[in-house]
């Protein structure tokens, strides 16, 4: 099982997901700069997170390349379950309440819940 995440290694997590296979250096440029974290942070961030069984490496070149062990939209599910798991206790009911409040939900977002919901219910049906 991998170990979880911190806030700072989820946005490195991120960015390699959705940007690698990446070296340190990229990552530590194209990331880390705006971020003001330093070449050495991203190492030892992208290192953890190859310790948790997160990242892998190989080396090209002679330089490693680090990758997700899951595609970004795989990973942001596991980071929503985990939240759904730890924060509230398994209870979907209080991210639907936030989401009915929710001021800013863009049609395209609306879309994809509607999307969720029929998913949902032909799920249901087909186990009754």
């Amino acid at each position: 099982m991998k170990k979880a995440v911190g806030e700072q290694e989820l946005a490195v997590l991120r960015y390699v997901a959705e940007h690698g296979p990446a070296t340190v250096g990229e990552v530590a440029e194209r990331f880390g700069e705006a971020q003001g974290l330093a070449r050495s942070t991203i190492l030892t961030v992208m290192e953890r997170l190859r310790n948790k069984g997160h990242l892998t490496r190989r080396k090209v070149d002679g330089i490693y390349q680090y990758s997700s062990m899951v595609p970004a939209s795989e990973l942001l599910a596991g980071v929503v379950g985990d939240f759904v798991q730890r924060s509230l206790a398994g209870s979907l009911s209080p991210f639907v309440n936030y989401l009915a409040e929710a001021e800013d939900v863009s049609e395209e977002e609306l879309q994809q819940l509607q999307d969720v919901v029929a998913r949902l219910k032909s799920r249901k049906q087909q186990k009754e």
